[in-house]
């Protein structure tokens, strides 16, 4: 019983031990840079010390399916370029960094930094949630018309309207749009009248009567000498 006993209390204490954190969740937009958070205290330079963030919760050490390590000065080892870690290592500011978010990057995340001594490690997880983003609708159309004045006259001046139409379907916009003919009469009068062959241009009717005149100059020309042959 005491053996049984001890080692429940070891048990224990392994897993009591060491810091945990679990902030809120971090959401962010696909295509957005997510920063998810994570800190420890720096008083000199003693305390600076390595770290690594992974996928998933932490577990009893290091960190599972590893995305960074840091020596606590620099970063030695990186799974993926859009990892960074933009703040100041030296003073303690470990945050995370998604560069352009895709949906595959939810889920949680673990930020274990290694402090000396047993089970002394602080920890945290983070629940990340990266949403896809929204399509915006598409705004009214804006008309704007502007007259003024011809300048120096006693009557100067300038106004603007402002009309706003709103968006409508391609099927709608068919529907509206205004023919070259009020009704089917309009358009059937104007077709007829294209085809119809006894309408002339006003410009061949000037060289038709200009034609009749030349012909009966001629006539009378060819009469007169007639006469005038047939006296002689």
């Amino acid at each position: 019983h005491l053996r049984a006993l001890c080692s429940t209390a070891a048990f224990v204490f392994f897993f009591s031990t060491g810091s945990t954190v679990s902030g809120s969740p971090v959401k962010g937009k696909v295509g957005q840079n997510i920063t998810v958070p994570c800190f420890y205290t720096v008083r000199s330079e003693k305390d600076i010390t390595s770290m690594c963030w992974g996928r998933g919760k932490c577990p009893a050490s290091k960190c599972y399916q590893t995305i960074i390590w840091t020596d606590g000065w620099k970063v030695t080892e990186r799974s993926n370029s859009r990892y960074i870690l933009k703040g100041n290592l030296v003073m303690g500011n470990v945050s995370l960094t998604i560069v352009n978010a895709v949906e595959a990057d939810s889920g949680t995340y673990c930020c274990r930094v290694e402090i000396s001594g047993w089970f002394n490690d602080q920890i945290s997880n983070h629940n990340v949630v990266v949403e896809k983003a929204r399509i915006s609708t598409a705004s009214p159309h804006t008309y704007t018309s502007e007259k003024t004045s011809a300048p120096g006259s006693a009557s100067e001046s300038s106004f603007t309207i402002t009309r706003t139409w709103p968006p409508v379907s391609s099927s709608e916009a068919l529907q509206t749009v205004p023919g070259p003919c009020s009704n089917t009469s309009d358009c059937w009068d104007v077709t007829s009248n294209l085809q119809n062959p006894s309408v002339s241009r006003p410009s061949q009717q000037y060289s038709e009567n200009w034609l009749y005149i030349g012909i009966s100059l001629c006539v009378v020309l060819l009469v007169i000498l007639s006469v005038s042959l047939f006296v002689t």
